[in-house]
């Protein structure tokens, strides 16, 4: 059986619950609803960590934060941990990233033999919360509200020259791989860093939603003393109190969010028209890494078990699942088994370790029926949280918190936690035993302390005298780039050109 190329798109902290079936009707997304129409659509995926780092590492791994360790966003990647580019590798393929996927530590490949780009954030231990000081804000990293209140147009900013750069390069790879310089099949990642905050964007995406309808969140600002105690936690690390957030401010920040998504939509474009102009054909898989509350609540961001933050969107192009919509709970760990299975790799005789599951079998109108769990140990938590969504329901436990149960179903915006009525005891005590028995919350607080504590300490030794970073830095060799004299010319330009001159 042939391999199929694969082309991975992923986002950046987009909210889920704006692809019901695809993106939403309002969207002015024409790239993704036409790869939705052939896409298996994944309704309920769920991030495995609310944050980048560990939520990216989930994705390559197959793995929770707790059997990764990357528990947040300066938690060493480590090497040894197979990623689905490893095994992709080892099974023949060509494997390459161009854009961001936030690896810290020295290994910035992780199975990857090109990778196009540096990634946009650091590589070092600098960015590790500290469990021992709880209510700590770090300005010089932590998220604030200056996003929503500085959300407007811009023509060009940190990220969009960023993710310029990450579909320019991604494009100039698909052209190479039409030339047919390597009979392997491959596995491009695409990795975009929008729609991100902070809430910028070019006014040609940005005039696409003037009359928008969707500018305000569906549940309105809460009373600061009607949060849930994790909630209030990310009020507080988000520095809430030293900014005044008007409606115009939500406009704009969620405005300029819808924006970055079309402009998304365009840049995802670009590398699917030179797929299609150099009659190549791929699996293509569209994800992201968590989401963004917008506003709902009055939360913005993540670092939440919250729908707006912790669903994602899912959708797999592939002639070996149907175009259907799967409403099924799922997990973006299961994006490494089945990347393997649709490269015929059996994962379960590989890594038998790999906590996540094939949805490839969904698309062929397949059930399922374990749940689906996630973990948080990071900025704005004071203990390690968990949350299991099994059916209509969503556990979520910490130590330190009342426990919360939702009925996603009845309450799809989470407002009422059914963990003390007495009608739904039943369901609760199922789920606690489902949780304790998966995790021993004491044993994983006390593993995300001693890693954050060792990395403090590496931090500030690493910092002194002489640094070399662990920033990846693409190469490049300009003696093999366009025309030199080592090269025949006619044969140079017909090797490059597609199709070739007959």
């Amino acid at each position: 059986m042939s391999k199929p190329n694969l082309l991975i798109f992923m986002v950046d902290q987009l909210n889920g619950t704006l692809f019901p079936d695809g993106p939403a009707d309002w969207l002015h997304a024409p790239n993704l609803k036409k790869l939705a129409a052939k896409s298996t659509r994944f309704q309920n995926c769920y991030t495995a960590s609310p944050l980048c780092a560990p939520g990216r590492a989930s994705f390559m791994s197959g793995l929770l934060p707790s059997k990764s360790r990357v528990y947040d966003n300066a938690a060493e990647f480590a090497s040894d941990i197979p990623t689905y580019a490893h095994h992709l590798r080892r099974a023949g393929y060509q494997t390459c990233l161009s854009g961001k996927m936030h690896f810290v530590g020295p290994d910035q490949m992780h199975g990857f033999e090109e990778r196009l780009t540096t990634d946009i954030y650091p590589a070092d231990f600098g960015w590790t919360p500290d469990y021992r000081k709880p209510g700590e804000r770090i300005d010089w990293w932590y998220h604030n509200m200056g996003s929503v209140t500085g959300a407007g147009v811009a023509e060009i900013s940190n990220q969009m020259e960023y993710d310029d750069e990450v579909a320019y390069t991604a494009t100039r790879k698909v052209y190479d791989l039409a030339r047919g310089n390597d009979n392997r099949p491959w596995c491009l990642t695409v990795s975009f860093t929008h729609p991100h905050d902070p809430y910028v964007a070019r006014k040609k995406y940005w005039d696409l939603y003037d009359n928008c309808e969707h500018l305000m969140p569906t549940v309105p600002k809460m009373d600061y003393n009607n949060h849930d105690n994790h909630s209030k936690r990310i009020f507080d690390a988000n520095n809430w109190r030293d900014f005044d957030i008007s409606d115009e401010d939500i406009k704009r920040s969620r405005r300029a969010y819808f924006a970055n998504i079309s402009y998304l939509d365009d840049k995802i474009g670009e590398v699917i028209n030179a797929l299609e102009a150099t009659n190549q054909e791929a699996t293509i898989l569209f994800l992201s890494d968590h989401g963004d509350m917008l506003g709902e609540r009055g939360l913005w961001f993540k670092m939440s078990f919250f729908e707006g933050s912790a669903r994602v969107p899912l959708m797999i192009s592939s002639t070996n699942m149907a175009s259907i919509l799967v409403t099924s709970p799922v997990s973006n760990i299961d994006l490494t088994p089945t990347l393997c299975d649709l490269a015929g790799v059996s994962i379960e005789e590989i890594a038998p370790w790999c906590e996540g599951e094939s949805l490839v079998h969904l698309g062929q109108g397949g059930e399922r029926t374990s749940p689906v769990a996630m973990e948080y140990a990071a900025e704005g938590s004071y203990a390690p949280m968990v949350s299991l969504r099994y059916g209509p329901w969503k556990y979520n436990r910490c130590t330190l918190d009342p426990d919360q149960l939702f009925n996603l179903h009845d309450d799809p915006h989470e407002l009422i936690n059914l963990a003390n009525e007495p009608k739904y005891q039943g369901t609760l005590c199922q789920l606690q035993a489902k949780s304790e028995a998966r995790w021993d919350l004491e044993k994983f607080d006390e593993t995300v302390r001693e890693s954050q504590a060792r990395r403090s300490i590496v931090y500030a030794a690493l910092r002194n005298g002489n640094y070399f970073p662990w920033d990846y830095q693409p190469l490049q060799d300009a003696s093999e780039r366009y025309m030199r004299n080592h090269m025949n010319l006619d044969n140079l330009e017909n090797d490059t050109r597609f199709p070739r001159n007959k």
